[in-house]
């Protein structure tokens, strides 16, 4: 097994596109996205996220990566539903943590390590 990761954004289309692009880089990491609402409108779904935490959800855990502080609302209420300690939303740059997140997780590295590998790009700088 290896640690799952949730990509979570208010856009269908940028969701899917990050995860194309993380898959590419990172063929075998488990990716599951959840984006837009159900009629295609703009937004974070609550059954999306739940969905998606559980299509991933195994004994080494979940990483949720999160576009803005909407959707971070939206995966709150879902883990609090879930009250599931392997489980763990990480505040980070969206682009460059689903990178970070599913290499680490496709190379077998804990959950924990790859939580606090995220939490330093917080000072990332692009140039």
């Amino acid at each position: 097994m290896m640690v799952g990761v949730v990509l979570v954004s208010h856009s269908r289309a940028l969701v899917e596109a990050l995860r194309d692009f993380t898959k590419m880089i990172a063929p075998q990491a488990a990716v599951a996205v959840a984006g837009g609402m159900s009629d295609g409108s703009f937004g974070t779904s609550y059954v999306s996220v739940f969905q998606a935490i559980d299509e991933v959800n195994g004994p080494d855990g979940v990483i949720v990566l999160v576009d803005m502080g909407a959707a971070a609302m939206v995966v709150k209420m879902v883990l609090a539903d879930m009250n599931d300690e392997g489980v763990r939303m990480v505040d980070c740059p969206f682009v460059e943590g689903a990178v970070e997140a599913t290499v680490q997780a496709q190379s077998g590295i804990e959950r924990d390590v790859i939580v606090e590998s995220l939490k330093s790009l917080s000072n990332l700088r692009k140039f």
